[in-house]
């Protein structure tokens, strides 16, 4: 399994030291002592300019040093990985790219006690005209900035009802909260022991990232001219935690990441062919297998367990039917091998 922390991806920034400081004559606030929102509105709105304008420059340039500024955990490793292909193969850059353009964004923002702490922005982007971007932003502490650790790219109308307290925040999820069907801090791996196995079937509503993924697969491992297999890995180490938010419903909406692997091995005589960005992340020579890493980032709904009432509030109750739900899927290859 690859290891980090590597830098933070595609959309980047040195965004938030100027946050940490706390204005001259007012009380300090401890973060790790007490309850409070994890940084006001206008913070928020500065760290997703600064996010949006460093991105551009990363499109623009091609640089890796751009990412690590405004991203990380599986956003960033992914991110990092397409800046590095992309400036192989087009080292000058690419200096007619689309600025990021971010509107009618909506903040959200929960009370925690303690480090890490974060924040998610809900933003309609010149990137497409149907969907919209769910960015996490997350920090370790006051010293460090906010970077954007996921990403999930969500249909027009399909986030859930969050539930809020009496100001106004947003309900942050335990990773180890019970009373959920999966917990957050387990959906990783019940994620990926369903991609390897099916195991958990039952957990998971059908859908695109779910059975029509492992149908997929089996159409695919084995062809007239190749054989795949495929590896699947949780991962929830540092800027790969999962993070996670209380719906009106009682359950959670969790972002989390996983791990993915396909090896590819070709009959003798065939012409195996890598396009240009596999070939820049690659190292070996694909002479008869190819070896694909990818990293995985999800934003999914989990319901309350069958009867469950201890998932906090909501006072939802989970039924025999309700099941993990995907509302975003994105994956990127981060590393090849040829063989």
């Amino acid at each position: 399994m690859i290891r980090r922390r590597l830098g933070r991806g595609l959309r980047l920034g040195a965004a938030a030291a100027a946050l940490a400081a706390p204005l001259a004559g007012c009380v300090t606030v401890h973060g790790e002592r007490e309850n409070i929102p994890s940084l006001s509105p206008a913070e928020a709105a500065r760290v997703l300019t600064h996010f949006a304008q460093v991105d551009t420059e990363a499109a623009r340039t091609y640089d890796e040093s751009y990412v690590a500024q405004i991203e990380a955990g599986p956003l960033g490793e992914i991110d990092t990985a397409q800046v590095k292909a992309a400036h192989t193969q087009h080292p000058e850059g690419n200096a007619a790219a689309d600025p990021l353009k971010l509107s009618d964004t909506r903040y959200l923002i929960p009370r925690q006690v303690g480090w890490p702490k974060f924040f998610v922005a809900d933003t309609a982007t010149n990137r497409s005209t149907t969907a919209r971007w769910v960015l996490l932003f997350r920090r370790g502490s006051a010293a460090e900035p906010w970077r954007a650790d996921y990403l999930a790219v969500v249909p027009d109308g399909a986030m859930p009802a969050l539930a809020t307290d009496q100001g106004g925040h947003v309900l942050p999820v335990p990773a180890d909260q019970p009373g959920l069907l999966v917990r957050p801090d387990a959906l990783s791996s019940a994620y990926a022991g369903y991609l390897q196995s099916g195991s958990r079937a039952a957990d998971f509503a059908p859908g695109p990232s779910t059975t029509q993924l492992r149908a997929d697969r089996a159409a695919k491992a084995r062809t007239p001219d190749s054989v795949t297999q495929y590896a699947d890995q949780a991962d929830t180490a540092g800027d790969f935690a999962p993070a996670a938010l209380r719906t009106k419903d009682g359950g959670a909406l969790v972002f989390f990441a996983t791990r993915h692997q396909s090896r590819s091995t070709y009959r003798a005589g065939f012409n195996l062919s890598v396009d240009a960005s596999t070939r820049a992340l690659m190292t070996g020579t694909p002479k008869t297998a190819v070896t694909l890493a990818r990293v995985g980032q999800q934003l999914a709904t989990v319901p309350l367990a069958p009867g469950g009432k201890d998932a906090g509030s909501g006072g939802g109750s989970g039924g025999p039917s309700a099941r993990v739900d995907f509302l975003s899927r994105r994956t990127g290859l981060v590393s090849a091998k040829g063989e």
